[in-house]
């Protein structure tokens, strides 16, 4: 379930001398938030303008890298502030009277001890950063910038304990277990290599209760560390190098896109656009309803904007066109992770950084899966609405050519992205620089569904605190695997698996399996940084080509959505459209066999991933 935002009547309920700082420091955080991404935005516009006449802008992709760090810590700042921090967040729900008291004050307690650790890991980095005397262009000390990682820390540990905890009671006995925690760490009672198993389980206690993700991943690499008595600070190390990697600034600025268009009035005119292509004929909503959600899909990645803008207005027509509520839900939940490896979306752009291959190459290598999978939804969606909408309509030119061209700048976005993208004028980062402005230049300008100074700020916002989220996930996951890398996991896994697993299919069909579980639980993208790097050795050993692993890992991933227990898609679908979480299951359990039949096309035919990439070469 996504957390409750902070509540206005609160805030305004409360005594004016309080509430008034409060609304002016929140405030200045969300324009902070929100101009720190418009900077971003206008960066790389700058250069590709200047680059024509000159070198460009000194150090901009230094000064881009860095504003991401930025944008990611103030992010995670005001999602800790409005109680938006990613978690499991299931068994909470379950819980009641004093259990639930408990596992808010111990999930609580464990978090705020983790974010303190993870506080001064950083500091020890910065002051080492502070050593070497490192500078952006114009003399910028390095560590300055780097101050926002211990910065934002501190204040999401305080935040944690603030809002998490709700009562002063509550928030003394959290503070109480989370000093605990510290103290025992600091000066541990018996060998630490006894207290490393205890450590592990009762973060992993904590993560089922609700903690933030990034406390479980983060927490387990601090551990670990200190299980082998290697310093803190080498988890924040990771962190930086990853939040400041050339082609991560990709990541907001591709967000940003999807968030111009998902709060304006663009779903409208899409779902219109497609509803006069397809929907005029028996079983047509359901291939409109697919390729919405792909588009979509593409540009919020897999954050699971798309159900949350489609959802309330694709269920009602598709129940409107007859097709039975439960069928309607299934497709509108199925449907709603679709477009994962279509470009420009955010998960592929990962792990092409990780994997180190072509960010343009894992685009052209999905096409063709991407759109297997999406035909084989559509084609789910016509035999569950056979018994639909009685045939009779006909194809009415007329409106489907006034519904395309009240969206025409809408479906252009996919085109500027890629021609920017594929053009050779841009970097990828550029590209996503071009296309969140055509989108704000459309949603603003051109409709004026947002205003300027109205509604923008808050949209930037709404991204910014969705990408801080992340990043704060993916920067701290990065210290799990560095751990994993040191201990030398990968090469063990793959010299077992060249003893034991002689077939390349055998293990991909295990692969499939273990990714559907592992995505049903931990969310894509720290499943991409912890998970791409043991799976690179291991599918290099067998032969695979690291494009079509690529595309077998994200087709996975775009599945485990509609897994059980807690796919990200069953969650939002219950919340969004207020259906119990287990009929929503029930619901989506046909076209997760259908999408599976698929995701084993993309596995044991290769070419399916490599005939556009091989053709291109």
């Amino acid at each position: 379930m996504p957390p409750a935002t902070e509540n206005p009547a609160a805030i305004a309920a409360a005594p004016l001398g309080e509430a008034a700082p409060r609304r002016w420091w929140h405030f200045g955080e969300n324009f902070a938030l929100a101009l720190l991404l418009a900077i971003m935005v206008l960066l790389p516009l700058a250069e590709i303008v200047l680059r024509k006449f000159s070198t460009g802008i000194p150090s901009a992709p230094d000064f881009l890298r860095h504003l991401t760090l930025l944008v990611g810590m103030v992010g995670g700042v005001v999602a800790a502030r409005d109680g938006r921090l990613l978690s499991l967040a299931t068994a909470p729900a379950l819980l009641r009277g004093r259990w639930k008291g408990f596992a808010l004050i111990f999930s609580t307690g464990v978090g705020a001890a983790v974010t303190a650790f993870l506080c001064v890991a950083s500091l020890q980095f910065v002051l080492q950063e502070r050593e070497a005397g490192g500078a952006l262009a114009y003399d910028i000390p390095l560590w300055v910038i780097q101050l926002a990682m211990p910065a934002g820390f501190g204040v999401i540990c305080l935040r944690l304990l603030w809002r998490a905890a709700g009562t002063w009671s509550r928030r003394a006995f959290a503070l109480v277990l989370a000093t605990a925690f510290i103290l025992a760490a600091i000066f541990p009672p018996i060998a630490i290599s006894s207290l490393t198993l205890p450590a592990l389980a009762a973060l992993l206690a904590a993560t089922v209760l609700g903690t933030p993700i990034y406390v479980a991943l983060g927490g387990a690499a601090m551990i670990l560390f200190w299980g082998r008595d290697v310093p803190i600070a080498a988890v924040s190390v990771e962190h930086y190098g990853l939040v400041t990697n050339p082609a991560l600034p990709a990541i907001p600025l591709f967000t940003l896109a999807g968030y111009f268009m998902a709060e304006g009035a663009a779903s409208q005119r899409l779902i219109r656009v497609f509803q006069a292509l397809f929907g005029w004929f028996r079983g047509g909503p359901a291939i409109a309803t697919a390729l919405i959600c792909a588009f979509f899909t593409s540009f919020t990645g897999g954050s699971g904007v798309t159900i949350l803008a489609l959802g309330g207005l694709l269920m009602p027509a598709l129940i409107a066109a007859r097709f039975s509520e439960r069928d309607a839900l299934g497709l509108v939940t199925g449907a709603g992770s679709l477009g994962v490896l279509l470009p420009p979306c955010l998960p592929v752009i990962l792990y092409a950084i990780l994997a180190k291959v072509d960010i343009k190459e894992m685009f052209v290598a999905g096409l063709v899966p991407a759109f297997l999978l999406i035909a084989m939804t559509g084609a789910w969606g016509v035999w569950a609405g056979r018994k639909a909408t009685e045939g009779g309509q006909r194809f009415n030119l007329r409106e489907a050519g006034r519904a395309a061209w009240a969206a025409k700048w809408e479906l252009m976005l996919p085109v500027v992205s890629i021609v920017a993208l594929f053009g050779g004028w841009a970097t990828p980062v550029e590209a996503a620089a071009v296309t969140a402005f055509y989108a704000f230049i459309v949603a603003v300008v051109i409709h004026r569904d947002l205003g300027i100074l109205r509604d923008c700020p808050r949209v930037m916002t709404e991204a910014g605190v969705l990408v801080g989220g992340i990043l704060l996930i993916l920067g701290v996951a990065l210290g799990l695997t560095s751990y994993m890398v040191d201990a030398q996991i990968p090469d063990r896994l793959a010299d077992w698996a060249a003893v034991h697993v002689q077939s390349r299919w055998v293990f991909l069909l295990g692969l499939n399996v273990a990714l559907l579980f592992i995505g049903g639980l931990v969310e894509i993208y720290a499943a991409i940084v912890v998970v791409v790097p043991l799976l690179i050795p291991i599918g290099a050993r067998l032969g695979i080509d690291p494009l079509h692993l690529g595309i077998i890992f994200l087709a996975n991933m775009e599945l485990s959505f509609l897994a059980p227990p807690v796919g990200l898609n069953l969650l939002l679908a219950s919340y969004r459209l207020n259906k119990p979480l287990p009929e929503v299951m029930r619901a989506v359990l046909p076209l997760l066999g259908v999408r599976f039949i698929g995701v084993l096309l993309i596995t044991y035919i290769p070419w399916i991933s490599l005939v556009l990439p091989h053709a291109l070469r």
